[in-house]
């Protein structure tokens, strides 16, 4: 109980807490002395530090990850908090709004950092494939994911089939490549070449290939959006964000940190990863809460999940993780629920 309270209280205050005002609002009558006794043992288990002399305690990493796992409780929002998510995010239009809104409704909801992600294009089933001629042996090629994502390419093409054949290859696609992930589409439709249906226009089936391939190698970080970065610099209470700004900077690894961390997610779905666990310097001060949205299967005969994406939150390491979790598991609800209802 300890433990918690200086937690808490630092949270609240992002100051160092001492055993007086531990012992001024503790469930039970113990003296000061009985509380700094209880510190002192938990300063020496590593779960508190003493900033300076005589000027009370602060959580240190282990503290906060002992807060987490065992003494905090995550408590739902509130029906009219949830009424407003719901509200806010229904007035979006398409996936890109949603998620664009997701960030801001997160960020004005924390105080922090918000990042949403778009479902990544290689981790993504193709729904449709479709493929235009624009004249001149130009083709526009259009992917339509179950993630809601619609990719679209031009290339020029070496030998142009005949609209029998380019129907033909397009349907085949449609018909063999339904629902498979878009990282293995440009193989697939490697061994279509192989067809003897398609040996007329073979180089063509190979091009396509290659521009598919090419397409699922898409750099990480495309299409996330980001909202809350003046806001946390105004109100965490930390005298130096430059590290943390800049490590947002650095979107892939911002997508491969908050994908492990949601990877690595409790029962309730949610993951926390605080300072070190990071593993980037430019992190050793923040936490990152993470959550998956929009869980599918890679095997429908295995039913193993797969990520489509995720939303999170990044702020400092005396966040609000009861808040911040709660608000994080609401926004991931919601986007699971969108993609579905859409048909993703």
């Amino acid at each position: 109980m300890v433990l918690r309270s200086v937690v808490e209280k630092y949270i609240e205050t992002h100051e160092p807490v001492g055993s007086a005002a531990v012992a001024k609002d503790f469930p039970i009558r113990v003296s000061s002395a009985t509380i700094r006794n209880d510190m002192a043992a938990l300063e020496g288990e590593g779960y508190l530090e003493e900033p300076h002399t005589s000027a009370g305690r602060v959580p240190t990493e282990k503290g906060y990850r002992y807060f987490v796992d065992r003494l905090m409780t995550v408590a739902p929002l509130s029906p009219a908090q949830a009424r407003g998510i719901v509200s806010f995010l229904n007035q979006s239009v398409s996936l890109e709004e949603t998620l664009r809104r997701a960030a801001r409704l997160l960020a004005q909801i924390t105080g922090q950092v918000a990042v949403v992600a778009s479902p990544a294009l290689g981790q993504s089933r193709l729904l449709r494939f479709e493929m235009v001629s624009m004249g001149n042996g130009m083709f526009l090629v259009i992917l339509v994911t179950d993630g809601g994502r619609v990719e679209q390419r031009t290339f020029l093409a070496q030998a142009a089939p005949c609209d029998e054949e380019c129907s033909l290859f397009i349907n085949a696609v449609n018909q063999a490549c339904l629902h498979a992930p878009i990282s293995l589409l440009g193989k697939n439709i490697e061994q279509m070449a192989a067809d003897e249906t398609f040996s007329s226009c073979r180089g063509f089936v190979l091009q396509v290939s290659r521009v598919m391939s090419r397409m699922s190698d898409e750099t990480l970080g495309d299409g996330m959006y980001f909202a809350g970065s003046s806001q946390l610099t105004a109100g965490t209470g930390v005298s130096n964000l430059g590290p943390l700004l800049d490590a947002l900077e650095e979107q892939v690894v911002v997508m491969r940190l908050m994908t492990a961390v949601s990877r690595s997610s409790a029962a309730d779905g949610v993951g926390v990863a605080i300072g070190s666990e990071t593993h980037s310097e430019e992190l050793a001060n923040a936490s990152v809460v993470s959550s998956a949205y929009g869980v599918g299967t890679t095997d429908d005969s295995a039913g193993d999940e797969r990520l489509l994406a995720f939303v999170g939150s990044i702020g400092p390491t005396h966040m609000n993780y009861s808040a911040t979790m709660a608000a994080v598991k609401a926004v991931a609800e919601y986007l699971s629920s969108f993609v579905t209802r859409q048909g993703f």
